[in-house]
């Protein structure tokens, strides 16, 4: 069945740079009286910063164990606010989809089985999406999985739930480049080529020494291997309590302006997490989206503008763009070569 959006929905101002959000840490100290509410992303401010929020993380348990929202069935009354906030959201504009994965390994080896063990353990991951009116799914795949057994589950996503669900992958950042480092198993090169066009993005994980998100040059060797700035997100920690690589906002601004500024069609930003993220931490982490935003769409605005920046940085970005010149030139040689 096709996903259903609320019918009375006031779209969100949003343009085309992703804000995305991941939620995992529904709950603060595991305690169903202490959630962690969405509804600050939209009602803290005119306009609404965030443009994604994926729910995280689900699990499909072995066995008859169906599936699970981190520690619990997502029925168990502890996410009940949970479900509130999101078809709030949705009602607002923001698109929630759900996070499938993640460093838990085990739900994508068991639906890279035969088709009798795919069907079982399909059938609990569609019923929560039809149940709870996500909107698409992001498969964080950090463990091994075939090509052929990741085309069949997009593919009977999009089968069962419609053109127009959305289907995002979170690598790590070198899995995007031509032979970098990979946690999935299968070839991105290969699957953009077979199904880029039923995937609407990439939330590259640009830490944890996979990616660099205080510099624009992983991101760049991303675009000069061949995928589009309009399908690459910039993952990042939000917070240096929630993983290695974490980049200080004052650090990020200038590389998002000269992501912005030089590829006007840049994917977006996400960050890994929503509850403690800075500039507010635990008391404001809606403020996170709110900075991404402003900083994103200002460079937007003046891209094509001269902007004052550094002799050293002029220079470093002349050598940068000269350096990728000839990357591209090597590489495109070397394939001509081996074809």
């Amino acid at each position: 069945m096709p996903f259903l959006v609320p019918a009375a929905c006031a779209a969100a101002a949003v343009d085309d740079h992703r804000v995305v959000i991941y939620y995992q840490t529904t709950q603060l100290n595991n305690s169903a009286t202490e959630h962690v509410s969405l509804l600050p992303l939209i009602n803290s401010a005119p306009e609404i910063s965030v443009t994604h929020v994926l729910v995280a993380a689900i699990h499909i348990m072995d066995g008859d164990g169906g599936i699970h929202l981190n520690d619990f069935p997502p029925d168990n009354p502890i996410f009940d606010q949970v479900w509130s906030d999101t078809a709030q959201l949705q009602a607002a504009g923001v698109t929630v989809m759900g996070m499938v994965g993640g460093a838990a390994a085990g739900s994508f080896e068991r639906l890279d089985g035969d088709d009798a063990q795919f069907e079982t353990y399909y059938k609990p991951l569609h019923d929560m999406i039809g149940t709870y009116n996500l909107q698409g799914l992001d498969l964080d795949v950090e463990e091994s999985m075939s090509l052929n057994g990741v085309i069949r589950l997009i593919d009977r996503l999009k089968a069962d739930f419609g053109d127009g669900f959305i289907i995002s992958l979170a690598p790590v950042a070198s899995a995007l480049t031509e032979g970098g480092g990979n946690l999935s198993g299968f070839n991105y090169f290969d699957l953009e080529a077979q199904r880029g066009s039923s995937i609407s993005f990439y939330n590259g994980q640009f830490y944890y020494g996979w990616g660099n998100a205080g510099s624009a040059s992983d991101y760049e060797s991303i675009l000069d291997d061949g995928f589009p700035a309009a399908k690459v997100v910039m993952g990042m920690v939000t917070n240096p309590s929630n993983g290695g690589g974490y980049i200080d906002l004052d650090s990020e601004a200038p590389v998002l302006q000269e992501l912005t500024s030089e590829n006007p069609t840049f994917g977006g930003v996400a960050g890994w997490e929503y509850f403690n993220s800075l500039p507010g931490g635990n008391a404001a982490p809606w403020q996170w989206a709110a900075w991404m935003a402003d900083h994103v769409r200002s460079a937007a605005a003046t891209a094509g503008e001269k902007r004052d920046i550094s002799t050293t940085e002029a220079l470093w970005r002349g050598v940068r763009k000269a350096g990728r010149r000839v990357r591209r030139e090597a590489k495109k040689v070397y394939r001509d070569y081996i074809a």
